[in-house]
């Protein structure tokens, strides 16, 4: 029997015996703010409780808490959509934070049957969102007060961007943002994407509106989309060279390829939505209009 099929067992038992429905056992989730046993789900939780100096009682992180680099030496529980039950219960936790979207389902359900308090995090894909976010990591580990202060510097850092980004003059510039090239077929981030969020929050225009997501786009609508710019990752595979992205057909005729325009960045700082966003949009802003933003 797989450790999967195992754990589905254990999470039936579970319910049998405190007579919960499964529905029930997700509305049971609680905090626990004298927890010294976190497991982080997230990269952005992982970084904003460094930000609140509770570094020390995460025993655990996930694949995507790169950030501070000291998180690499904690241990790793895998991808958070790819998460084990066994592996993150094995670390003995007193409590698991994990941002919206972590999973798969049945495993989300098994921890939040189990007796370790489980909080989930909303990820919004919007800047205004950010403090409330901070907020939330901080109410669920008794650093309300830390968190009140992390929160206001990042929205006070917010607003001070867009009062910039509004005196960048017109006309806007058409950033693409390009997730992964696959057999010649680009993946972009369209509407509801962080990409988009993060390029409208640097003053620059998301290239790909008409679609939802991260999804490819047909050659024709890569060469409709006249990206001005086109902004990458420079995150494991993600990353490309300006070689690599212009040699794409459809590419070829784009404003961006005639003058190499590719602005790459780090993955988490870009579309984490946390505590950095406010520099990462205006690094990129900087180099999306150079001299118009410092």
């Amino acid at each position: 029997m797989t450790g999967l099929g195992r754990s589905r067992i254990w999470f039936a038992i579970v319910l049998s015996a405190s007579g919960m429905t499964a529905g029930s056992a997700l509305a049971s989730s609680a905090t626990n703010p004298n927890a010294q046993r976190i497991v982080s789900v997230g990269g952005t939780i992982t970084e904003i409780l460094y930000g609140l100096g509770a570094q020390d009682r995460i025993v655990a992180r996930d694949s995507t808490s790169s950030f501070p680099t000291d998180a690499n030496a904690k241990p790793n529980v895998g991808y958070m959509r790819a998460l084990s039950a066994e592996g993150i219960l094995a670390q003995k936790p007193d409590l698991i934070l994990m941002e919206d979207g972590a999973g798969p389902a049945p495993v989300v359900e098994i921890l939040k049957a189990s007796e370790v308090p489980v909080v989930t995090i909303a990820t919004p894909a919007d800047a205004g969102k950010i403090g409330q976010k901070i907020r939330d990591v901080g109410a669920a580990v008794g650093l309300a007060d830390k968190a009140e202060a992390l929160a206001q510097k990042t929205e006070s850092e917010l607003k001070m961007l867009a009062e910039d980004v509004a005196k960048i003059p017109a006309p806007k510039k058409s950033v693409l943002f390009v997730l992964s090239l696959s057999n010649g077929r680009v993946m972009a981030g369209g509407a509801n994407t962080e990409a988009g969020a993060i390029i409208e929050l640097a003053g620059g225009m998301n290239a790909a509106p008409g679609i939802t997501g991260y999804k490819p786009l047909a050659d024709e609508a890569v060469i409709a989309a006249k990206p001005d710019v086109v902004l990458s990752m420079t995150t494991g595979d993600h990353r490309m060279t300006p070689e690599q992205m212009f040699a794409v057909p459809a590419m070829q005729t784009t404003p961006a390829a005639a003058n190499k325009a590719l602005i790459s960045m780090d993955g988490l700082m870009l579309l984490g939505f946390g505590p950095r966003t406010p520099e990462a949009a205006r690094a990129l802003a900087s180099q999306i209009y150079p001299g118009a933003i410092h």
